[in-house]
């Protein structure tokens, strides 16, 4: 009689459990809703959901429910044309100081939510979503390279006392320095060509006038615009994460544009806010040797000037960049000591003696926060919509210097936590290299989505049926026993990528077909085997044993290979091919779990408590 160890009923008893708990939010699907989210310094509270409901209310809109707090309002309703019809009227009723957007709620129990049980997201062909394509402003970056080069000069040669007459950078981007005489100029030509490698610098004399100018050389600008791309590249992707939206892609796509796919997305304005927009810090000093009465009347002192706080006083700062964001490392939103919100800093990207230096010179003076913000403005132009760069600039706090400050401090003085949240997911991801445009934006409906996942649904059960047709004609009760492990490696397929918050596109569907079909591999080898022994005259127990414990090995080396195809297909590709990648591995990996602890289980309590057995049904 075959024996077959109680713990390994119990797992799987536990894990088939588990598996239908977390694979079961896929059956209850999305509801159409409309999301409101306020901007900086407004709440959803009360009355504004109260107006939501008497918009709804009054033009006769139906919806099932309404729910969030005071960051977020959700509205769920029946059907499509109700959301659309909703989403025009509450757009119109909120203005500018609410983000008012599509989206698609969840339509899982909360009891199953509130033990981390959610659908799987779907991808841009399956759920719909929105296509970015990106182009970046290689002018202003060159002119920001070459404006950093400018000041870098300057700060060398005065360090080498070697004098100049004039420094200015002309509107082709050539940086242009006038000296006395021919010996200073070719000091200045030596010292720049050693430490500016990407200058290319001309010399000339006219008349007695000593030039000199160093402009970009074209490898140099080749170079900048390349690492500019992968920059942005590699941010637009850490944004996208902190969206929580899985599987996104991102890619460059000719010299100056990047591509960017986020499926499940129909909150377009968040996305156009978080893809396109620029943010970091400059700190100041602020300029208390003049009189702010006085710049305000039009006599702003040479190398100062006047910036705005968020309640939109007035604060005279120096121009001089005490530091920029592009020398920060890390920001966490906390709470001060005083409860309020604030953002806590870590330096480590350069910058940081400097900044000690000039801190613990001005112990006594203060210092401003002046949080620039770049977002991109929808225009109408020529009857198209176009996003045009809108830059910001407001003090967040000044703050007295009480001493020089290190590699970690904090930012006070800000409005409230989302300003804080906010500001710290953005210095976190980075700061752009350089303004991004949208000049093209494309919704994938979720029609073309669903007739998609209808024909992927149709592939996987024509698939399961002639495999689970198949199996019970030709392994007759054997073959009825790998049918139920093949639905319970679906099973547990979906709840494992529902958990891990997998993205299934078209490819993923594919990889689940291919797994259906492999997964009934395990069981061919270890049926044949059971054939194989009883030809041989074995008895049909010890058949049993014999076929599960010798293809055991050839089970596994099957297996692997694929694995390693797998694995190598998920480290070297991206999007969609990573999308197959991934049902393909958890596939393989289940398969080998239901095929061998599965199915043995269940022909144990088919067979093995039985003592006599003359036969096996398990075909010719």
């Amino acid at each position: 009689m075959n024996k077959y160890p109680r713990w390994k009923f119990g797992l799987l008893l536990v894990v088939l459990i588990l598996g239908i708990v977390y694979a079961f939010p896929n059956l209850f699907g999305e509801n159409p809703a409309v999301q409101i989210s306020p901007h900086t310094g407004y709440t959803v509270d009360k009355a504004v959901n109260q107006k939501i409901v008497d918009i709804l209310t009054s033009n006769k809109i139906p919806y099932t429910s309404i729910s969030g707090d005071n960051n977020l309002l959700l509205i769920r309703f029946s059907n499509a044309d109700n959301q659309i019809k909703a989403n025009d009227l509450i757009k119109t009723a909120m203005g500018d100081n609410y983000t008012v957007a599509l989206n698609l709620a969840s339509a899982t129990p909360s009891f199953l939510t509130d033990i981390g049980a959610n659908p799987m997201k779907l991808g841009l062909d399956l759920q719909g979503g929105v296509h970015f394509l990106l182009a970046i402003d290689v002018d202003t970056l060159i002119k920001k390279r070459v404006a950093g080069y400018m000041r870098g000069i300057g700060d060398e040669l005065r360090a080498q006392h070697i004098r100049y007459t004039g420094l200015n950078r002309t509107t082709n981007n050539q940086i242009v320095m006038q000296f006395s005489s021919s010996d200073t100029m070719n000091q200045a030509s030596q010292l720049i060509t050693k430490q500016y490698t990407d200058l290319t610098v001309q010399t000339t004399d006219t008349n007695g006038i000593y030039q000199l100018t160093a402009l970009m050389s074209p490898a140099a600008i080749i170079n900048a615009q390349n690492n500019a791309i992968e920059q942005t590249t590699s941010i637009l992707r850490n944004r996208i994460n902190a969206l929580g939206i899985s599987e996104p892609i991102v890619q460059r796509q000719g010299a100056e544009r990047i591509a960017v796919d986020l499926p499940g997305v129909q909150d377009t304005a968040r996305a156009q806010e978080i893809l396109g927009g620029t943010a970091t810090l400059e700190f100041h000093l602020v300029d208390d040797q003049h009189d702010l009465a006085q710049a305000l009347s039009g006599n702003v002192p040479a190398g100062s000037k006047i910036y705005y706080s968020q309640d939109g006083q007035p604060v005279l700062l120096k121009d001089q960049v005490v530091l920029t964001g592009t020398s920060i490392t890390n920001a966490t939103s906390s709470y001060s000591e005083d409860g309020k919100p604030s953002v806590n800093i870590w330096l480590g990207g350069g910058g940081e003696s400097n900044f000690y230096k000039l801190t613990g010179q001005n112990i006594g003076h203060g210092m401003a926060s002046v949080y620039i913000e770049t977002t991109m403005t929808p225009v109408l132009k020529d009857g198209k919509t176009v996003y045009v760069p809108h830059t910001t600039e407001k003090v967040i706090n000044v703050a007295t210097i009480q001493s020089a400050l290190p590699n970690n401090f904090q930012i006070t003085g800000l409005t409230d936590a989302n300003q804080a949240r906010d500001l710290a997911l953005l210095l976190r991801a980075g700061a752009l290299p350089t303004t991004i445009t949208i000049i093209e934006e494309t919704t994938v409906g979720p029609s073309l989505g669903k007739q998609n996942i209808n024909m992927g649904i149709f592939s996987v059960e024509i698939g399961l049926a002639v495999i689970v047709l198949f199996m019970i004609a030709y392994y007759r009760v054997f073959g009825l026993v790998a049918d139920i492990a093949l639905f319970m490696n679906l099973v547990l397929l979906v709840a494992v990528l529902s958990i891990i918050g997998a993205t299934l596109t078209l490819p993923g569907l594919a990889g689940i077909v291919l797994t259906m079909g492999m997964a009934v591999d395990a069981n061919v080898l270890i049926f044949e085997r059971i054939r194989e022994e009883m030809r041989n005259g074995m008895s049909p127990h010890a058949c049993i044993e014999a076929g599960y414990q010798k293809a055991l090995a050839t089970i596994v080396d099957a297996n692997v290979t694929t694995l390693i195809a797998a694995l190598a297909l998920f480290g070297i590709g991206t999007g969609a091919v990573r999308g197959f990648a991934v049902t393909l591995t958890l596939g393989i990996l289940i398969s080998m779990f239901t095929a061998i602890m599965g199915t043995r289980a269940m022909v144990y309590l088919i067979y093995g408590r039985k003592h006599h057995i003359k036969k096996l049904s398990i075909g010719i």
